[in-house]
């Protein structure tokens, strides 16, 4: 049997896996389409657009969820496809598979720790690390990030880049290197501006954003958040990072009317999207997407 073919079945055995993790739980799974009108709106992913009336693929069927959950379906998943341009590399794909769900009701340490228990379902049980974004970069950055200078930072980066930068700069270099080396590393409590559609609350004197995500082997595998249901105060975050993506000479996208009004019947819920060919990677111990993928860009 090929490598090939050998991972073609580990695919469908997984994506078969990851089915029967929801089906246990209860869990409805939901398929939204791929091409919408207004794309998640996000500083650092681009979309691809289509030629259908200004169409775009989805980046994340965030939005789409988001309204079905507002509408009282419950708890949901969605295993899929979406689509983010020009990413291409060992960890990257213009096109790949996602696992995105909701859960109704529950605190972020459930949420973390069913994103666990999922990733267990790929490489059995492991070793569960919990450390907090500050803790993470005094302990291998040698910083406290809500202090250091942003004269420090720029001669740690070397480089002249603003303050965010800098320390996303460290976080990928200095940090991520050191995560998940004998389990699973779930790296929360990020900062305020990183909260993205998260909540945040005051934690240890300071605040941070309701966020985690998981790694395993240095590699981000998960993102999740307990979602925010304030849609004036989404908005205002939706024109800030148009207005980062303006500046940084990047398209600005249209906002979802449709989706920031749904927000106003949202329930209390926490969500998380996973790597599914990512994890897959890691199951299958390859070194790439590539290599596990049916055919990667490169290859069509």
């Amino acid at each position: 049997m090929s490598p090939a073919y050998r991972n073609l079945r580990k695919r469908a055995r997984m994506l078969a896996a990851v089915r029967a993790f929801f089906a246990d739980r209860g869990v409805l799974e939901v398929d939204p389409g791929s091409l919408v009108k207004c794309p998640p709106n996000d500083a650092n992913i681009e979309v691809i657009r289509t030629d259908q009336e200004g169409g775009f693929l989805h980046t994340s069927p965030e939005y789409a969820m988001k309204r079905l959950l507002a509408q009282g379906v419950g708890d949901c998943y969605f295993l899929g496809h979406v689509y983010r341009k020009a990413e291409l590399g060992r960890l990257h794909n213009p096109e790949f598979t996602m696992a995105e769900w909701y859960r109704l009701g529950i605190s972020l340490d459930q949420m973390i720790l069913e994103t666990c228990e999922m990733l267990f379902v790929f490489f059995g049980p492991l070793p569960i690390e919990k450390v907090s974004y500050r803790d993470a970069f005094a302990r291998y950055a040698g910083v406290d990030y809500t202090r250091v200078s942003l004269e420090q930072l720029q001669q740690m980066t070397q480089s002249s880049w603003p303050r965010d930068t800098c320390l996303h700069y460290l976080l990928t270099h200095r940090i991520e290197p050191h995560l998940g080396l004998s389990g699973l590393t779930v790296l929360m409590d990020f900062p305020p501006y990183e909260a993205a559609l998260a909540c945040r609350v005051q934690k240890g004197g300071e605040e941070v954003a309701e966020r985690f995500e998981i790694y395993y082997r240095t590699v981000e595998l998960a993102n999740g958040y307990h979602e925010l249901s304030n849609a004036k105060e989404l908005k205002e975050r939706f024109d800030a990072l148009n207005q980062a993506r303006g500046l940084d000479g990047k398209e600005t996208y249209p906002l979802d009317e449709k989706f920031l009004k749904a927000l106003e019947r949202l329930p209390d819920c926490c969500g998380v999207a996973l790597g599914f060919d990512r994890a897959l990677m890691l199951h299958a111990q390859s070194s790439s997407l590539q290599e596990i993928l049916p055919f990667s860009w490169d290859e069509y």
